[in-house]
């Protein structure tokens, strides 16, 4: 990292202080997630021609078509995973930038991190290297059909949009396990919490969101 793009951090609490906010001004409620956005350097995950902007509400690209999540979301989703209950181990399908996967670390006892583009998982093993965070498993894999060697998972959460429930995931969450993701096409996507069961699942709908679609092994 450039001395300039880390000093950002140094000159950003009012920001960052103003993002927390609103995000309470838009519902997030639990205190640790909040300390987690707060505490988190989203400048450091993305392009440093846009660091000025990391701690605005807004998507913003990090290339290869992709982008790193609003903040609202990421703490929605984070809030969404946690509620059920504690969770140890967590599988995330979509590392991207890494900056959910930051949020979520200091959470859990272990994060488990797929994403399919090896440049950004590159990037990500870095900026979790100079945070030294070091609770994250990540692989370079097809996220759909998750890591099956390491289930059952506590928790799962999706940062791409399947058009509907992915069976081969639910199946690697415990009994109780919660899922967390976006499903339909893209202009119909609905957040979900998927509660696994110990015949199925049970399903509940948070909210309208928008992201990229899952691809690869998804059934």
């Amino acid at each position: 990292m450039s001395p300039q793009h880390i000093g950002i951090g140094m000159t950003s609490a009012r920001t960052r202080e103003r993002l927390i906010q609103r995000l309470r001004d838009e519902g997030i409620r639990d205190a640790r997630v909040l300390e987690r956005i707060r505490e988190t350097p989203r400048h450091l995950f993305v392009d440093e021609a846009l660091a000025s902007r990391a701690y605005e509400d807004t998507a913003l690209p990090i290339g290869n078509n992709q982008t790193i999540s609003q903040p609202y979301i990421v703490a929605r989703m984070t809030e969404a995973l946690l509620e059920p209950g504690p969770l140890e181990n967590v599988l995330e399908v979509g590392t991207g930038s890494g900056y959910q996967t930051a949020v979520l670390a200091p959470l859990v006892r272990r994060v488990y991190t797929t994403e399919r583009i090896k440049t950004l998982l590159d990037q990500a093993r870095r900026r979790f290297q100079a945070l030294n965070i070091r609770n994250i498993v990540t692989k370079h894999s097809d996220g759909g059909m998750g890591l099956p060697e390491y289930a059952p998972f506590d928790g799962i959460i999706v940062t791409a949009a399947p058009e509907g429930i992915p069976l081969a995931l639910v199946e690697q969450l415990r009994p109780g396990g919660c899922m967390v993701l976006p499903v339909g096409q893209r202009d119909q996507q609905v957040l979900v919490r998927v509660l696994r069961t110990d015949d199925g699942y049970e399903r509940e709908m948070l909210e309208r969101v928008a992201f990229v679609p899952l691809l690869g092994g998804v059934c």
